[in-house]
């Protein structure tokens, strides 16, 4: 049983390693990430925000993103705003019971949403109706969207600016990448925002 075991969990972290091994070589992907980082930057920097949401896994993802930014990621600084837009089970709930699930990103994109913020909607399938819907609203007020998604990017390539889709078919694969591009992303605001 233990060789099973074992033979399971290296099979698991090659997985891993060749997703990370094929988005390190693929340039217009990390070319992607950049260029999104740039926009973390510029928004932090102009005292805008980054929104963030997705469902299931990708709103744990959203909410772990948020908290680097609020909290701190590897320095010591002043807290920046990010907002994950699913912990408010309130403002979910009742958006989801009088405007349907659909909207429940949308609704709090619009009304906490302004120029010069970004919204980063998550979703590994790339067909999630709530989070293609709050990158819609996002788009109507000027605020930059991002989408994270999977392989087959499906309808959320046609909702971001920018879209980052992980070269993996496989949703554990996909969300252990999110959150590594995460990561770099507060990686990257800390190095060139924070004072050394």
């Amino acid at each position: 049983m233990s060789e099973a075991r074992t033979s399971r969990i290296e099979h698991s972290i090659r997985q891993s390693v060749a997703v990370k091994q094929a988005l390190l070589e693929d340039r217009a992907l990390v070319d992607t990430i950049a260029a999104v980082a740039g926009e973390f930057v510029k928004a932090l920097q102009g005292g805008r925000k980054i929104l963030l949401f997705g469902n299931g896994g990708s709103a744990a993802d959203a909410q772990h993103i948020a908290t680097e930014f609020v909290g701190r990621f590897q320095r010591e600084r002043s807290p920046l705003p990010a907002l994950a837009l699913t912990v408010d089970t309130s403002a979910l709930t009742g958006i989801a019971n009088d405007y349907g699930y659909e909207n429940v990103f949308a609704r709090q994109v619009t009304a906490l949403g302004s120029k010069g913020d970004v919204a980063v909607g998550i979703s590994t399938s790339g067909k999630s109706p709530n989070v293609l819907k709050g990158l819609d609203a996002a788009r109507t007020k000027a605020v930059v969207t991002v989408g994270l998604t999977g392989k087959n990017t499906g309808p959320l390539s046609e909702h971001a600016q920018y879209c980052i889709g992980v070269p993996a078919d496989l949703t554990t694969r996909i969300q252990e990448t999110h959150i590594l591009i995460g990561h770099i992303l507060c990686e990257i605001v800390e190095d060139e925002l924070v004072t050394k």
